[in-house]
């Protein structure tokens, strides 16, 4: 084998890239940085791919779907009778939080758009709390949208609210205590490998199952949604599932990090240095605006800070429910909060904006 296809071998390109995963996870660790498993494998993998150019970094879809599926598990291990009730009684407000958050985007994307100079449509779509599933399908669908902004300023998004989230929740601000001692207080929580073996058997064919038919269905993130939906329901049935152990929660972060950390390209992005400013300035408000929100759902609902600012985040549901794994945060609450705004995104929010975009171009068509 000549030096080229040795670059060009998948098992290779994984390897150089799952080598910067796990040496930044090791770095972090050490920092004691929040998620040192998620944020340093990101990082690293972010940095190594553009630090080294002759082998092109890969990193399996199938490793990432592994991931969200265990995520998936952890969350559906936290539901019971009683949380679905309290959901029940949550309604209203998950409409009317999500809907102002909708409208903080709103305002946000236009401000967007006049201060770098992108499309409206583009900035809207761009900054839409949605996540890249549900949001590049869309602007694949109206013309004149660039698909390659609107994957920057989404990427970038949910990479700094991956990184400022965390360490939000884990300073002394909110929590009250350091990030050394609650980071130990975690470690020493960490489950062991008794007791895993045989009923995780059952949870797994269960939820592999599932996550396969979700997709099918086209289930937004399906291979979460899969699995919890499946544990959900084995656990209200009387069956038991294990909590995993510390080590499997770390390879899971890994498994989630590596792959984001390659989805950033600002090398493709014309006016780069203008639009990353402003995409970082978008995302710092929109984190305000979660914060904002939060405090009023503690206000309406017996819900702690913690648990109501990773609901409202406006990050993918399996990092927000890494974080709030880390922090003890009601991950059924969470869920249930995430769930629901993804939901209206993908089935309310596309017709609406295709409506409003199409009425756009005619205005625009008829003044030109």
């Amino acid at each position: 084998m000549n030096d080229l296809q040795l670059t060009e071998n998948k098992w290779v390109r994984f390897l150089f890239t799952c080598m910067f995963a796990i040496i930044g996870g090791i770095v972090f660790q050490m920092l004691h940085i929040p998620l040192p498993w998620l944020l340093g494998s990101m990082v690293f993998v972010l940095i190594g791919s553009k630090l080294v150019t002759r082998i092109t970094p890969f990193w399996p879809g199938m490793l990432r779907n592994t991931g969200m599926g265990i995520i998936g598990y952890t969350i559906g291990l936290s539901f019971t009778l009683a949380t679905l009730k309290e959901i029940g009684k949550q309604l209203p407000s998950m409409i009317i939080l999500t809907v102002l958050l909708l409208l903080f985007t709103l305002v946000i994307a236009y401000f967007v758009s006049k201060l770098s100079g992108i499309p409206f449509p583009t900035a809207l779509i761009g900054s839409i709390p949605g996540g890249l599933s549900q949001m590049i399908p869309l602007a694949e669908e109206i013309k004149g949208v660039d698909l390659t902004v609107v994957t920057f300023l989404q990427v970038s998004r949910l990479m700094m609210i991956i990184v400022f989230v965390p360490l939000l929740i884990f300073s002394p601000l909110i929590t009250g205590i350091s990030q050394h001692s609650l980071s130990a207080q975690i470690h020493l929580a960490g489950a062991s490998w008794d007791g895993i073996f045989p009923n995780i058997w059952l949870f797994a064919v269960v939820c592999t199952i599932l996550a396969l038919l979700a997709n099918k269905l086209n289930f937004p993130t399906a291979y979460l949604l899969g699995p919890m939906i499946g544990t959900i329901v084995l656990n209200i049935a009387g069956f038991h599932g294990p909590d995993l152990p510390t080590v499997i929660m770390n390879a899971t972060q890994l498994m989630l990090g590596g792959y984001i950390g390659l989805l950033l390209k600002p090398e493709n992005l014309k006016h780069a240095w203008r639009i990353s400013t402003t995409a970082f300035l978008s995302g710092i408000v929109l984190i305000l605006c979660a914060l904002a929100l939060s405090l009023l759902l503690t206000m309406t609902h017996p819900v702690s800070f913690v648990t109501a600012f990773l609901s409202l985040s406006p990050g993918g549901m399996d990092q927000m429910a890494i974080i709030a794994k880390e922090v003890h945060a009601d991950l059924s609450i969470l869920i249930c909060y995430q769930l629901f705004r993804a939901l209206f995104i993908s089935l309310a929010v596309p017709p609406i904006l295709k409506i409003v975009f199409k009425k756009f171009s005619k205005a625009k068509t008829a003044v030109s």
